[in-house]
């Protein structure tokens, strides 16, 4: 029986794309593996995606009673948010927009139980 846990990050003010560098490296991968690459990452986006998957883990072990070893992403999704909209005086009276990004960002953890292999029997 796979739970899926989900936490949400809402209106994070950094651009998708630049979160989307930081949630592919640890797509799919299993939780501890994930906590050590992002702690190690050297982004901006790093941070708050390391505090999301800890809220992530925090939901699965107190809200459904699930292992932290048995937990693997199974999938983090980034989307854009809306747009702060700015605007920059530039010579001879002009003004340029600035557009500053916000995202969203939604993470999937789902319980995988840890298969055994029986071994085989050798023929003598």
């Amino acid at each position: 029986m796979n739970q899926e846990i989900i936490a949400k990050l809402r209106f994070l003010r950094m651009g998708p794309r630049k979160v989307r560098l930081v949630t592919d490296l640890v797509k799919g991968r299993s939780v501890k593996k994930a906590q050590d690459i992002l702690s190690l990452t050297n982004k901006r986006a790093a941070r708050p995606i390391l505090k999301l998957l800890n809220s992530a883990i925090a939901n699965a072990k107190n809200n459904f009673k699930l292992e932290e070893d048995s937990l693997k992403i199974k999938n983090i999704t980034v989307d854009g948010g809306p747009m702060l909209k700015r605007w920059m005086p530039k010579a001879h009276g002009r003004a340029t927009p600035i557009r500053e990004r916000t995202s969203h960002v939604t993470i999937f953890l789902i319980s995988v139980e840890k298969i055994v292999k029986k071994e085989k029997k050798v023929k003598k």
